[in-house]
């Protein structure tokens, strides 16, 4: 038996609470839980955010943040977990940077926080208590790590970049057509 690790402990704690955390925004952003709007007011959401198509985007983001923090508090998966989570705070990160830094003002500060946490956990791994570590690290390999923070950058810059290059779109041509053709 090995004896008990204090690194080990401090993963575990910096897991599971992180990954509750996000994981309770998601269940805000999919279900309504816990004082949140559900799926069709988070679309209402992401539409005014200008995020498109705005019932694909509220449901990514539900999915990244309830399935990303249920396996970082489990510690499975936890590259992907960690990446997926990371990526969908670069979008919340994009949506609050106008407003600067500190969240009393609306800035960035703590999506920020999440997505470097997730993102480091991620990259770190899970800890000796962890279902990865259970499973033979099966889904936590060097290679994942790589692939799985190379999708999510990938994914967030092309959805903060199509959300940005929209919102030029927008201020160069107000009078545009209203109807939106990404509506589902």
């Amino acid at each position: 038996m090995t004896p008990f690790n204090r690194r080990d402990a401090g993963l575990f704690v910096l897991r599971v609470g992180t990954g509750a955390v996000l994981a309770a925004h998601g269940t805000q952003k999919l279900f309504g839980w816990f004082g949140g709007g559900g799926l069709e007011s988070t679309t209402k959401g992401m539409e005014a955010m200008g995020f498109h198509p705005p019932k694909g985007s509220a449901l990514a983001a539900g999915l990244a943040e309830t399935g990303g923090g249920v396996l970082l508090a489990l510690g499975l998966a936890t590259p992907a977990a960690g990446a997926a989570a990371a990526g969908n705070m670069a979008g919340a990160v994009s949506v609050h940077a106008p407003a600067g830094f500190f969240a009393q003002s609306g800035g960035f500060e703590y999506p920020a926080f999440l997505g470097f946490t997730a993102a480091s956990i991620g990259v770190v791994g899970p800890g000796r208590y962890s279902l990865d570590h259970v499973t033979g690290h099966r889904f936590d390999r060097p290679w994942t790590v790589a692939a799985a923070f190379l999708a999510s950058a990938l994914a967030a810059a092309a959805v903060v970049g199509k959300r940005a290059k929209d919102q030029a779109a927008a201020v160069a041509d107000p009078d545009a057509e209203d109807e939106d053709p990404y509506d589902e």
